[in-house]
């Protein structure tokens, strides 16, 4: 996980107290999302969870209030664990810490379709946004569509007593998830089994990324992007995934 990385910071063209600082190295590698077709899952002997064995840990109420919204969508043609779902237990229940996330059904979480599944296999919801011509960030849990992008904020003070709003857009690797995350059996950013994409990130991620920095401040950061691939001779600070 510790290698060089090039980094970009720049003023977000939206918001005058907030600058952006970027991961490069990571937003012009080919990670690619390989679920279903080369992922070996987070447990060992569960490949066909893909992340989704922990379930997912809502954002904040409107999260799982407008998840709530969408999945009042699906049937039980769409969602394998229909039943469950809209019965008196519901989607949500608490972790060891009392957080709520989705609640886990046969070791997974409850929006997962398994294999063998008639309606098909993996994210119910991801499969709802595509059939109703939505992006699955409209569907899906906050913390399922921003993965593998890991967005934080500080704040940083100047010497002149001014100060700014740092938002970081970076790699979500086995730290994001805490401690816990170097207790997964496999993780996809860092391996090179993921990084097959036909398109760097900043380009196949375009929808999320502007969901997460704004129109203005994506447009920004895909010209610096594109100026880093066109660069002569290798770029400084590949991701050695790649």
């Amino acid at each position: 996980m510790d290698f060089a990385r090039a980094w970009v910071e720049f003023a977000d063209p939206e918001d005058p107290e907030q600058v952006f600082r970027c991961d490069l190295t990571w937003l012009t590698s080919r990670w690619t999302c390989v679920f279903g077709r080369g992922c070996h899952g987070i447990r060992p002997g569960r490949a066909s969870d893909g992340c989704c064995t922990l379930g997912a840990h809502w954002s904040d109420e409107d999260d799982q209030q407008r998840v709530l919204g969408h999945a009042a969508r699906l049937t039980p043609e769409t969602w394998q664990f229909h039943k469950q779902g809209t019965g008196p237990k519901g989607i949500s229940e608490p972790d060891e810490d009392g957080d709520q996330r989705t609640r886990r059904v046969d070791g997974a979480c409850i929006f997962l379709n398994r294999p063998g599944f008639p309606g098909g296999e993996g994210c119910s919801l991801h499969t709802l946004a595509l059939a109703e011509g939505k992006e699955p960030l409209e569907t899906k849990p906050d913390v399922c569509w921003q993965l593998p992008v890991r967005r934080t904020y500080d704040w940083i003070d100047r010497p002149d007593d001014t100060r700014y709003l740092q938002v970081t857009i970076g790699e979500y690797d086995r730290r994001g998830w805490g401690p816990g995350g170097h207790d997964l059996q496999w993780w996809c950013t860092g391996s090179p089994d993921a990084h097959v994409g036909a398109e760097p990130v900043y380009v196949s991620y375009r929808p999320e990324l502007v969901e997460l920095m704004g129109a203005g401040g994506y447009a920004l950061l895909a010209g610096m992007c594109e100026r880093r691939l066109a660069g002569d001779g290798a770029p400084v600070a590949p991701h050695p995934a790649d």
